[in-house]
């Protein structure tokens, strides 16, 4: 979370182009002691190396390299422009965001700002309105008004595991800064709650930060201890807004909907509205086994500097050039796969040096696109790369739907099956503690559930560690590459047989 000002944010501005506009936020941020004199070229210059402009009429001007010695303190200034400003290309921004940030400091506020800001309504709304107060609630998510937005709902995951669909409402809950950590730890690790027809729902006292719901749906039904499971519901409740929509929840109409209905539906059914006028379903995300032909790039994001505004520009307009549906999403972070031909939603990535990527690219060029990104990452998208090798290996294949996970074990690997002997299973403690040793070692480790149907994880993921649904008794499977592949299955298995930390 990052601290914003209400005196931050100047409502219907003038200016007469994309430099006065520019001029104003640097002169805001210099009287603010956000920056020091001059910082205003290296915005300039910024835009000359290329456009900030995000979408939906945001534009985030910023400094470059290096003017980041002239930052005093991260800060932001905030700009409406009414009438709009003309930012390049056809583009017109409504509301102009001047950051100053040292570091990757600003990674983390265009994760806060963007998340909201994606939204086209919210990015509309914030364009002509006229409350300040209103308009920094909206923008750090602080709005009173609680609606279910269409990126919380996952359809036709391909999993027979609760856990699973506990999780994947965590993470994107995390992803969202909704929640801390400790909810999702506590959550995952929590029983969920049958509410009937299927439904279940979790929740946790523990880290609510912003009120949000998110709903996970399976392809199929499936049983639990003899209960019948299909949908999971998990909410974040930091006082009483959600009330009326968990309320909803108990109509047997709504919950008929949850189980059959399409995105748009279920959208309307939880916020209280008719289904015309419920939003579209199309950033809606799913969890289907990757359909043949399917290539799956996994890369390390070699920059010095992340994935920043000029770097992100150079791999979505590089993603642009090919004939193929292509998405992204951080390894590293547990984020959802986003549309790698968003700028907006690859900079909300987060991603820093170091960051596994992972693309998935379908259609007539996917193979070409893989390629392509591959090498541009490897050359550091414009700008420079560490001189030190990644911990893992680039990797590129041809999904296999019978096969829908990652990784197979490879001709060179070390593979090893250990069993479960904690009495609660890999729950969040335990998993943390597996995760963490994983990490020690410069090898790729995936590890998979004998006991259970599902392929190979990363077993540098918490999130997939804990999806696995290992329970006392379960037998993991093991599976490393690279140079001290040897050195990490016997560390994971001296960790195992000491109970990881129980």
């Amino acid at each position: 979370m990052f601290n914003l000002p209400e005196n931050n944010i100047h409502l219907s501005a003038q200016a007469g182009n994309k430099e006065q506009a520019i001029e104003l936020a640097a002169k805001a941020l210099e009287q603010a002691g956000y920056v020091e004199s001059g910082y205003l070229q290296g915005m300039l210059g910024r835009e000359l190396q290329t456009s900030t402009f995000l979408g939906n009429g945001i534009a985030i001007p910023h400094g470059t390299l290096e003017t980041r010695n002239m930052v005093k303190n991260t800060g932001v200034q905030i700009f409406q422009f009414p009438q709009g400003i003309e930012w390049g290309d056809g583009n017109i921004a409504y509301v102009v965001i001047g950051i100053a940030a040292r570091s990757d400091e600003h990674l983390a506020l265009l994760r806060q700002l963007t998340h909201v800001l994606g939204d086209e309504d919210t990015a509309a709304k914030l364009a002509t309105l006229q409350d300040a107060k209103k308009f920094r609630a909206i923008l750090m998510g602080e709005d009173d008004e609680f609606a279910v937005k269409t990126e919380n709902i996952s359809l036709d995951v391909d999993t027979q595991s609760l856990l699973t669909l506990v999780a994947i409402n965590a993470g994107k809950l995390e992803q969202q800064s909704a929640v801390e950590n400790s909810f999702v730890s506590d959550v995952i690790a929590s029983p969920a709650l049958p509410l009937g027809n299927g439904l279940w729902v979790t929740d946790s006292p523990l880290g609510n930060l912003k009120n949000a719901l998110a709903f996970s749906r399976a392809k199929n039904a499936f049983s639990v201890n003899g209960k019948n499971v299909q949908g999971v519901v998990t909410v974040s409740a930091k006082d009483d807004a959600v009330n009326e929509t968990l309320a909803r929840l108990l109509s047997e109409q709504v919950q008929q909907t949850l189980l059959a209905g399409n995105a748009e539906k279920i959208i309307a059914a939880l916020n209280g509205i008719q289904a015309e006028q419920a939003v579209t379903a199309e950033q809606v995300t799913t969890q289907a086994v990757p359909a043949a032909g399917t290539v799956i790039g996994t890369f390390t994001l070699r920059n010095e500097n992340g994935l920043h505004a000029r770097p992100c520009a150079n791999l979505v307009n590089l993603v642009k050039k090919f004939d193929a549906k292509i998405t992204v999403e951080n390894i590293t972070r547990g984020t959802a796969a986003v549309s790698a031909k968003s700028l907006m939603k690859v900079v909300a990535l987060g991603v820093t040096q170091g960051h596994r990527l992972r693309f998935v690219a379908e259609g007539a060029q996917a193979q070409q696109a893989i390629e392509a990104i591959a090498k541009e990452i490897a050359a550091g998208l414009g700008e420079p790369v560490s001189a030190v090798p990644p911990a893992e290996p680039d990797t590129i294949e041809v999904a296999n739907p019978a096969t829908p996970e990652v990784e197979q074990p490879k001709s060179d690997s070390i593979e090893a099956v250990f069993v479960i002997n904690n009495e609660n299973g890999l729950h969040a403690r335990p998993a943390a503690t597996l995760v963490n040793e994983v990490k020690k070692y410069n090898a790729s480790v995936a590890v998979r559930n004998l006991d259970r149907d599902g392929g190979l994880v990363s077993a540098k993921s918490m999130m997939k560690i804990v999806a696995l649904g290992a329970t006392k008794g379960s037998r993991l499977h093991f599976v490393a590459t690279g140079e001290e592949a040897q050195q990490a299955i016997d560390g994971i298995g001296a960790a195992i047989a000491a109970g990881l930390g129980e």
